[in-house]
Formats: C-alpha cells, sequence, structure tokens
C-alpha cells in the first residue's frame, strides 16, 4: 500500500466535499439542527395551555380560584365562554385545550365540600392531559371569599373543595388514538416530498430532460403533471394506514371521512410542491434526498406529532407554522378525534393552500430559470 497514493485519495474526496456545498452543510448542519430541535422541542413539562374560562359565578372566590390556577403556569387564559357548551364548541375546534367551568352555586359547593370546579381537557393528547391533572390537585379555600362562614370541623375554615377533570376523546388516554392520525401525516411528508424531490433530477439524470424541452408541455404543465401521480399515490398511502388504524388499534373517525380524504389532499399537494422546488435546487438525486431530510426533521419535530406543541417556545412556535404539517395535524385530529368539520377548521386548510401556492409558484419560477 502507498501512502502517497491513499493520500492523494483523500485529498480528492475533502476538495469534492468542500465543492458540494449541500454534503458540507450537512457536515455541520445536521448536529446543530438535532441539538437545537430536540433541546427546544422536548419539553413534556406543558405550560401555557389555551384555556378557556366559564366562570357562571362570578365571586371573589370563583376569581380567586381562576387566578390560583393560572398561576401555576399550565393555563393561559385565551377565551370567555358564559356556558360550559361554548367551551366544548371551542374544545372541538382546537381552539383550546382546556375549559375551567366554574357553577353558579360554586359557593354553597365549595362549602359543603362537594364538586365545584370542573376541568375540560382534550383528552386526545395524553401530556395535555397529563398536565391538566395538575390542577385537580389544587385546594379551594376562603382566602378571597368576603363573608367566611365556619366548616364543619369548627376548625373557622371552610371545607375543602373539589376539582374534578373530565377527559374528552381519548378518556382510556390510549397513545394511539393521538399517534396513528398524526402518523398519516409524518409518513405522506417522508415519501410525498422525497418522490417529487428526485423528480425532475432523475430526468436531468437520465438525459430526459431535453426530450422533455422539445415536447410542446408548458413548464407549468410538466411541473402539475409531474405531481400528480404521487398524489394518487399519497391517497393510497393514506387509505392504509386507516384501515390498520382502524381495524388493529380501533382508532374512532368520529368526523367526515370525506373530510379526512380531503385534508390529506391538502397535506400530499404542500408536499409534492415543496418537493418540486427541492428538484429545482438539487444537482442529483443524493443532494435531494439530504435536502429532505432538512424538512423532515424539523417536521417531525416542531409539528407537535412527537412532542406537545404548547411546550416549545414562542419563536420556535413560529418556525413550526411554516411547516404544512403543522397545521395537517390540527386538521386530521380535528376532524378524526374530535369530530370537527373544515369549516370549523378553516384556518388550517387555508394555510395548507397558501403554502401550496407558494411553492408551486416559486418551482415554476426556479424551474423556468434554469431552462432559459
Amino acid at each position: 500500500m502507498s501512502l502517497r497514493r491513499l493520500f492523494a485519495i483523500v485529498t480528492k474526496e475533502l476538495r469534492q466535499m468542500r465543492r458540494d456545498r449541500i454534503t458540507l452543510a450537512m457536515i455541520v448542519g445536521i448536529p446543530v439542527m438535532q441539538l437545537v430541535l430536540f433541546g427546544y422541542a422536548i419539553n413534556l413539562n406543558l405550560r401555557g395551555l389555551e384555556t378557556g374560562i366559564a366562570d357562571q359565578a362570578n365571586t371573589a372566590g370563583s376569581r380567586a380560584v381562576v387566578m390560583d390556577m393560572v398561576a401555576t403556569g399550565v393555563i393561559d387564559p385565551s377565551v370567555t365562554a358564559s356556558t360550559p357548551q361554548e367551551l366544548m364548541e371551542h374544545l372541538r375546534r382546537g381552539e383550546i385545550s382546556v375549559g375551567i367551568v366554574i357553577p353558579p352555586d360554586f359557593e354553597r359547593r365549595r362549602y359543603e365540600g362537594r364538586e365545584a370546579v370542573q376541568v375540560l381537557v382534550d383528552g386526545s393528547d395524553t401530556v395535555v392531559q397529563s398536565a391538566a391533572v395538575q390542577l385537580a390537585q389544587l385546594p379551594l379555600d376562603n382566602r378571597a371569599t368576603a363573608n367566611t362562614r365556619p366548616a364543619r370541623d369548627g376548625t373557622g375554615q371552610l371545607a375543602v373543595g373539589q376539582i374534578s377533570v373530565v377527559a374528552f376523546y381519548n378518556p382510556e388516554r390510549r397513545s394511539p388514538i393521538n399517534i396513528v392520525p398524526g402518523l398519516i401525516g409524518v409518513i405522506l411528508t417522508m415519501t410525498m416530498v422525497l418522490f417529487t424531490g428526485v423528480a425532475i433530477v432523475r430526468e436531468r439524470e437520465r438525459g430526459n430532460m431535453e426530450l422533455l424541452i422539445a415536447t410542446p408541455l408548458s413548464r407549468s404543465e410538466l411541473m402539475i403533471g409531474k405531481v400528480l401521480p404521487y398524489a394518487a399515490i399519497g391517497l393510497v398511502q393514506t387509505t392504509v394506514i386507516l384501515l390498520l388504524g382502524v381495524w388493529l388499534f380501533e382508532v374512532p373517525i368520529r368526523g367526515s371521512l370525506l373530510d379526512v380524504y380531503f385534508a390529506a389532499v391538502l397535506l400530499i399537494f404542500a408536499n409534492l410542491t415543496l418537493g418540486l422546488l427541492i428538484s429545482t435546487k438539487a444537482r442529483s438525486q443524493f443532494q435531494a434526498m439530504q435536502m429532505t431530510f432538512f424538512v423532515f426533521l424539523p417536521s417531525i419535530l416542531l409539528s407537535g406529532f412527537m412532542f406537545p406543541f404548547a411546550g416549545m417556545p414562542k419563536v420556535v412556535q413560529w418556525l413550526a407554522e411554516v411547516l404544512p404539517l403543522t397545521h395537517f395535524l390540527r386538521l386530521i385530529r380535528g376532524i378524526m378525534l374530535r369530530g370537527a368539520g373544515l369549516l370549523e377548521l378553516w384556518p388550517e386548510v387555508l394555510a395548507l393552500l397558501a403554502f401550496t401556492t407558494v411553492m408551486m409558484t416559486a418551482a415554476i419560477l426556479r424551474f423556468r430559470k434554469r431552462l432559459d
């Protein structure tokens, strides 16, 4: 073995990596991305859960109870309602994760030691459900009551009341109920972006691009034609996951099945157009797969699939709002687990449509620039 020839090969590989900016970026980018994403995303100690308050008693004591709950940092009041039914509507639409109900006879219930406060929780996320249980440990005393009454034990203190937690949509706290709908989005994100990410690059590597340019196809027709076959594949994948989820894990579909497929179509086209944009940038199929990894890792960590969205810092949440998987998870879980309709979840629908439009426009413009 010649050390000189070995050194020449090593030098050649290092120079080639230096010229390949994508590979060079991954050498530093992957460890930095994983450290930052895992450091911010993994937070099971939830704080600031969006909460609705229905204080029907509106007394000094009831307001003090709400203040005590807010002081824990677990909840963040964002919605005010007059009835429990209004809270349930907000809960079903995914606008809140927790609802606090204080009945009109709160003071009497507290004095008698009966259930005086009810906490309504979106139990489809078991981590959120566990965090809300902390609220039930708060004691109900008479610190803010103007007219105190002696308790039955004669100590001068009111009997400790009870805060009950009622979990909806997943009272058994089964993890597959929350995971399987999210897996639809994760699998579609991984496959759709990858498939179209290598589509244009593969044509270029095989020498077919010149033939496509010579055809009377417009650039828009070519790009859309590349997308449609993979959209059909995405629907097949969605069907397989739904069938297995219902059969093996008894995952409910409480909403319209048509809405489920429409939400899947929105994510499919969002990911396909993103993959097309990647394919106009990559110079080889290997580079396209590398760039797909940079999309897939933040999507699975920041979208709320693995770790609760509410546990992330605000800056990270803003970044996650750019990812189509974030909006799809809200859609699919709202439809399948809470029985919500697309009209009730319209902000997520508009977000996916806007993302698809921007990505498709950028891909067509870049493709035209590369052909000129």
